[in-house]
């Protein structure tokens, strides 16, 4: 039986680390690109040594050249400058464009009926580039926001609360960046409604907190940004593209029509399975999270101004 063929693009942190989650879970095969020689090299073989280790069992191969990418199932997309303390994800746009457009085409060559998955920031104008690029149908470009937003508000809340990790559901939409949304009308501990156990006050310092929660990262890094989580959500998607699981996931998906807006992408609640994209969906929202929710759209096509998308 053939095996999945994941191809990372990136061999930084973020992409490594995203190889590194793929592999410990079995994904499948798979490639590490890089333009720097040798990084993606010697990296995939370090990983690849630690299979006897881990007990699992894939072929990792780091390259320089975008045919050996060929007819990947995902992609994920890492490419791009990282933020540094004071920068902006927005402050990374017209450097990171020229890179992602570049990727885009290139995987739509060797791998015409892939899914891509970016994780470039910024994240939703960088989607959209590559959903313009690739010339791929839209379902099968969309981008990894709402699933790390989320895991950092679901952190802080178990962090508040004392409880286990797993049992704090909440949905973070729109831009990713200091726009998103936690929408708090929809998040739940154990089934029980946030807004029941935390005071008001604490948790408009929470939702604040994940809405910064990269750059506090950043902050204390000094010369870098976040990799772990940012990985493990890119992966989480990929796994749900590549075993078909239909996932609810918050994602940058492409919107026409959805939440009143089109022709942009954004984080939004999205059904993801084997085709990618498969269902977007509409939730009831607050007229206080529809009117951030419209702020976060508006942001987002601020910015895809600013490279004349």
């Amino acid at each position: 039986m053939k095996r999945n063929k994941i191809t990372v693009v990136g061999a930084g942190n973020v992409g490594a680390t995203a190889a590194h989650w793929c592999a410990v879970k079995e994904l499948g095969d798979i490639v590490l690109l890089d333009i720097i020689e040798g990084i993606p090299q010697g990296k995939a073989l370090d990983l690849m040594q630690s299979n006897p280790l881990d007990g699992t069992d894939c072929w990792i191969t780091g390259t320089n050249n975008y045919e050996d990418t060929a007819d990947s199932d995902v992609c994920i997309v890492t490419a791009g400058i990282a933020r540094k303390p004071g920068m902006s994800r927005d402050d990374l746009l017209n450097t990171n464009y020229k890179i992602v457009s570049s990727v885009a085409e290139n995987l739509a060559r060797y791998s015409p009926n892939t899914v891509i998955i970016i994780v470039s920031n910024p994240l939703d104008v960088m989607t959209y580039t590559a959903y313009k690029a690739s010339g791929f149908p839209s379902n099968r470009v969309f981008g990894q926001a709402g699933v790390l937003d989320a895991a950092r508000f679901r952190t802080f809340v178990a962090q508040e609360l004392g409880v286990s990790f797993e049992d704090v559901n909440a949905l973070v939409l729109g831009g990713h960046g200091d726009t998103m949304v936690s929408v708090l009308s929809h998040a739940n501990v154990g089934c029980i409604p946030i807004t029941k156990l935390i005071p008001a006050e604490r948790l408009a310092e929470l939702v604040k907190r994940c809405a910064h929660g990269g750059a506090e990262i950043v902050n204390f890094l000094k010369t870098g940004s976040a990799y772990y989580a940012p990985s493990a959500a890119c992966v989480q998607m990929a796994e749900a593209v590549l075993k078909d699981k239909k996932r609810i996931l918050p994602c940058a998906a492409y919107l026409n029509g959805e939440y009143g807006a089109k022709d942009l992408y954004t984080g939004v609640p999205c059904i993801i399975g084997g085709n990618g994209v498969e269902k977007i969906l509409e939730i009831d929202l607050t007229p206080e999270e529809k009117a951030a929710l419209d702020n976060s759209i508006q942001a987002v096509r601020d910015l895809m101004k600013v490279i004349g998308l």
